[in-house]
Order: C-alpha cells, then sequence, then structure tokens
C-alpha cells in the first residue's frame, strides 16, 4: 500500500530546465510546490569539479550524467511492419537523469525558432498550396505564434544570460547578426562569444558565397553575467568540455547555476531526488489529477497528492507517463485518430569534414555553442518553389573542443586502421574541422510513441516504444543542405573534403542530436493535439504538460529556447489564470 504524504498546491515530475523555472515561478508566487527528481542531487560544487569532471571516459564514454538503460530504455523500429528492440547502449540521443536533466550536459546552443516554424501549415499553404505538405505527414500549426512567445524568449534569454548579436531588433534589421529571425524586442543580454580561426574561415567563406553568416547564439557567458533574479555566471575559459559535460565554472547556464537556488531561497519549494514518477492519479471521474505515484530509493510506493500536476521530465517521458496514466486518447496510426504519441519527430543531420595542410586551428579549445551558422537555408528562409520539398536548417561551423578519445578526423581513403591511419590521425587532428548541417522534420503518419507490449522497466511498466524513419521530404532537404556545406568548404579551399550526408534510413545508433520532440503536442483542436496553447491537458485541466513533447513538429534549430520560453508562457498562465479562477483556460 501506498504511502500518503501531505498534500500541497503543486508537483513537478522532473527538475530540469521546465521544472526548475516552474518551480521558481510558482514558488516565488506563494504556492507550495514539490520537485519529484528521479536522478541524484547534483550542484557545480563538489559534483562538477575537476579534475573528474575532464574524464572523457567517465562522461562520453560511459555516460556518468545520462539515463541508465538498465532500469529503462525504448524501444525502436523504423515501420510498423518491423518488431521493435530494446535500446541497450546510448546512442541517436542522450537522455539525462539527474537534478537539472540534460540542462547540465547540453552545449548551450540557443536559438529562437522562426514565425514560420509555429504556424508551418498555414503559412505552406499560403505561399506554396496544398500540394507542398507530404500527403502522408501531419505538419499542424503549434495554436500559439511568434509573436506571442516572443516575450518569455526575451525572458529565459535574461535568465541564461545569452551572447550573441541581434539580427531583428524591432523589425530592423542589424549588421553581424541574423537578417532571417524573428523581431526581437531586445539585443541580447551578452556580446557574442570570441570567434575561431575555423569560425573566421567559414565566415570568409560564407560571405564570399552571398550568404549571411553570424556567431551562435550561446549560452555559454562571453563574459561574467549577473542574471535578473541576481544569479551569477562565470565567463568561459573555452576548455571544451561542454557538450555531454556538466561546467566547474558555472559558465554553461544551467538550472543549478540559475533558477534552482532562487526556487529553494523561497521556502516554498521542496525537492526530492531519487523519486521516479510511475503514475499521474485521477479521481472516479477521471477528469481530475488528484497528485502522482512515484518509487522512492527504498523502494517505496509514495503518494503525493497536489491540486496542480505539472509534467516536467523529458519528452519521451512525458509521453510514456501519460500513456502509462491513461491520460489523452493514445494515438493509432492506422486510423489517424488520438492524441498522445502522435507527431514524434527528430532532427536530420549531416556534415563536411574540411582538412587543410598549411593551417592550426588549435581544436582542443572551444565551448559547446561557440560557432559560425548560415540561416539562408533555414525553414521558409529561401524559395521552395520546384525542390519538392519544405522547410530547411542551418549550416554552421562548430568549434566545440577536440577531445582526444572521440575526435579523429582523417580525410576520405585513409585506413580504418593501423600505422597509417595513426599518421593521419596525428596530422590532422588539429588541421581540420567540421562543417553541420541541422534540419528540421515535418510529423508524419506513421512516425509516433506508444507503449510496447513485450519490454517492461525495472518497476514492470512497459517500455515506449519509437516507431520512426526519415521521409523523402527530409532526405531531399538534407540532400540540399550538404550540397550548400560543401559549396561553403570549396570556398576555403581545403587540401581535401570528407562528406557524411545521411542515410536513407534513420538509426538509432549513431549519435545525432539530443532533440526528440513531440508526444504531447500543443495546439487549437483537441482532436489533433493533447494539450492547448497554454501547455494544459484538453483532459484534465488540472494537469499541465511542459517541453519538447508540445512541439508539433520539429524545427531546424536546437529546442531549448523554445523549451524554455514556453515554460515561462505556461508558468505566466498558471499563475495569473488559472489559479485565479481553476478549470479549462481554451
Amino acid at each position: 500500500m501506498a504511502i500518503k504524504m501531505k498534500p500541497v498546491d503543486v508537483v513537478l515530475t522532473g527538475v530540469g530546465w521546465t521544472g526548475g523555472i516552474l518551480a521558481k515561478e510558482l514558488a516565488e508566487a506563494g504556492l507550495k510546490v514539490v520537485g519529484l527528481e528521479r536522478g541524484r542531487a547534483r550542484d557545480t560544487n563538489p559534483d562538477f569539479q575537476a579534475p573528474w569532471v575532464h574524464d572523457e571516459l567517465r562522461y562520453h564514454s560511459r555516460f556518468e550524467l545520462m539515463q541508465d538503460l538498465a532500469k529503462e530504455t525504448l524501444t525502436f523500429r523504423n515501420s510498423a511492419n518491423q518488431v521493435a528492440l530494446p535500446m541497450r547502449y546510448l546512442g541517436s540521443f542522450y537522455p539525462g537523469e539527474g537534478l537539472g536533466g540534460a540542462g547540465v550536459h547540453w552545449n548551450g546552443q540557443t536559438f529562437r525558432f522562426l514565425p514560420w516554424d509555429f504556424e508551418t501549415r498555414s503559412r505552406t499553404l499560403a505561399r506554396y498550396g496544398p500540394g507542398a505538405i507530404p500527403p502522408d505527414s501531419t505538419a499542424q500549426d503549434w495554436g500559439i505564434t511568434y509573436d506571442e512567445l516572443e516575450p518569455y524568449y526575451d525572458r529565459f534569454e535574461r535568465t541564461v544570460g545569452l551572447s550573441g548579436k541581434a539580427g531583428n531588433l524591432r523589425g530592423n534589421l542589424q549588421p553581424g547578426g541574423n537578417p532571417f529571425e524573428g523581431p526581437r524586442s531586445r539585443e541580447y543580454p551578452n556580446p557574442p562569444m570570441k570567434t575561431s580561426h575555423a569560425g573566421a574561415l567559414f565566415k570568409q567563406a560564407a560571405t564570399s558565397l552571398g550568404y549571411h553568416p553570424f556567431p551562435a547564439p550561446s549560452a555559454n557567458m562571453s563574459r561574467g553575467y549577473v542574471n535578473p533574479d541576481g544569479a551569477n555566471l562565470a565567463p568561459c575559459m573555452y576548455c571544451g568540455y561542454c557538450e555531454v559535460f556538466a561546467c566547474e565554472f558555472g559558465a554553461k547556464a544551467s538550472p543549478q547555476v540559475t533558477v534552482l537556488p532562487i526556487a529553494q531561497k523561497t521556502g516554498n519549494f521542496e525537492l526530492r531526488t531519487l523519486s521516479n514518477v510511475v503514475k499521474i492519479n485521477l479521481d472516479t471521474a477521471g477528469k481530475r489529477a488528484t497528485g502522482v505515484t512515484y518509487v522512492d530509493a527504498r523502494g517505496r510506493e509514495i503518494e503525493q497528492p497536489a491540486d496542480l500536476v505539472i509534467v516536467t521530465s523529458y519528452i519521451l517521458n512525458n509521453a510514456r507517463l501519460l500513456l502509462l496514466s491513461g491520460i489523452g486518447r493514445p494515438y493509432d496510426p492506422a486510423t489517424g485518430e488520438g492524441v498522445v504519441g502522435r507527431n514524434y519527430a527528430y532532427q536530420v543531420t549531416s556534415a563536411v569534414n574540411v582538412f587543410f595542410e598549411d593551417k592550426i586551428f588549435n581544436t582542443f579549445m572551444g565551448a559547446g555553442a561557440l560557432g559560425v551558422i548560415v540561416d539562408d537555408f533555414n525553414g521558409d528562409n529561401f524559395d521552395h518553389k520546384g525542390l519538392a520539398f519544405i522547410g530547411g536548417g542551418y549550416i554552421a561551423a562548430w568549434t566545440v573542443g577536440a577531445r582526444p578519445i572521440h575526435f579523429h578526423p582523417v580525410p576520405p581513403g585513409t585506413p580504418r586502421w593501423g600505422s597509417q591511419w595513426k599518421a593521419a590521425v596525428a596530422h590532422y587532428y588539429n588541421r581540420a574541422f567540421l562543417i553541420q548541417t541541422h534540419g528540421g522534420v515535418l510529423p508524419y503518419r506513421g512516425n509516433h510513441l506508444d507503449l510496447d507490449p513485450t519490454y517492461r522497466d525495472v518497476f514492470g511498466l512497459p517500455l515506449l516504444r519509437m516507431t520512426f524513419d526519415w521521409h523523402e521530404n527530409e532526405l531531399r532537404r538534407s540532400s540540399y543542405l550538404s550540397d550548400r556545406a560543401e559549396q561553403i568548404a570549396r570556398a576555403m579551399s581545403p587540401s581535401k573534403i570528407g562528406a557524411d550526408r545521411r542515410a536513407p534510413h534513420y538509426s538509432v545508433v549513431p549519435y545525432q542530436t539530443t532533440h526528440n520532440t513531440g508526444g504531447a503536442v500543443m495546439g487549437a483542436d483537441p482532436k489533433t493535439s493533447a494539450v492547448n496553447k497554454y501547455l494544459q491537458s484538453w483532459d484534465v485541466s488540472n494537469l499541465f504538460v511542459v517541453g519538447a513533447s508540445a512541439f508539433p513538429h520539429n524545427a531546424g534549430y536546437n529546442p531549448t529556447d523554445t523549451v524554455g520560453a514556453l515554460a515561462y508562457w505556461a508558468a505566466d498562465a498558471i499563475k495569473n489564470r488559472y489559479v485565479k479562477r481553476p478549470g479549462p483556460l481554451v
């Protein structure tokens, strides 16, 4: 029998970026908040300190900060006519585990989505007609516009101390920034990071081709910064240990550095770690959440009653928890009906390695978001007529740090092992860098999430099953972006070029991005969305589901800025509307 705790105003199921923001905002508003985190507690000091924080074997090879697949994983298949099998080794994406979630091991790349991204369907139909959208795509508008979300983008960016250069200030284009971005109300809180030698070469080549390169927006600090809540962030040291690592300096914005200390100072926030939520509890009518049930570190089943339940875990866990709790109609790809598990999407990437004989790049230095970007081929920034695809992505030269175990570029034709391979690695380690493309993915009827009928986790609960593959729209788009990336590479006059283009079928094995989206998408129609524009469940009005699970499709950008903006958007709706008058907000 479950141990029943004292009721609280709010319970959060996960304490990363979304949980941390909501904890701070709601605790400051006077609500009693309990945050349940399945992983352990950790903080910059002592958990992220040198020398062990730079242990590449521990963090990049053995996934110290990631989800333990021995306890919980997912099953994967490309299509419904295949048998899904468990993912037993982290590959394509790295879900985080522990306090701060993926906000600890992220790289800090922090882009706003384009206005087109929020109105993909309607804008595409208006510009190109109905034939432009693939017939099997379930693309839809978000139910919210860029202009509505802009103040919340600004709020998150000031929380994390974003470094960058505005390209569009209140409709006025600014030199040096991204001319394709949506209008922003203010300049970035901090100036851009330094430009690396590789970034400078990329910028020069892209400019010579008529493109518009700009410095990557970065949650790695270009200078010391105090955010509006009084949190201190230190300047980046360009050590090259960002993605999959924690930051020992507090120079990469994380929940530990920004929102969590503020939440804890209120006296209204209680954090419980090693607390794995297994179910959202409902009343007898199934219309109201009464709290959650979780399993603690001692294996005890505990019930936490709450007036308001907010699901704030990683997107895959958000969808799975709704399915396990029987909230919302599960999506059925055969009929196209149902909402939970619908519109799962990912991103499609490719890369070009450029090799030089006469240039040294000091690639061991870098930062997770140190880069130069070309956005000319993202979203609908270019005319798609005659291209047989919609959407796009960015092209970037990143200087993230060349760690010795995982960075060993060699030109095409180099043997894969032996003395010649070793000689090539030694020669080109400091004479090569990568140009990457990063494209969005439309949702499709067959790409979805559901519960696996065979495999279960350590608690005996069904694993999440992922069904996903590339479609022609994404393959054509990726090929187009790859061609543009190779064009920029050739403009640098390298000695050799090596292209890594996208395979015809998605694989869960090689790493690509930790940018999964969908499964509990937002929208204006309860027949095609699990939550409304405020991230509130259509079926259970005192339940909110916050995170990238709400994205109806995936854009060409990294999702964290939009995740943070939506968290502040939902918090504002809860504080200023729901609490004053509980019930449906739409």
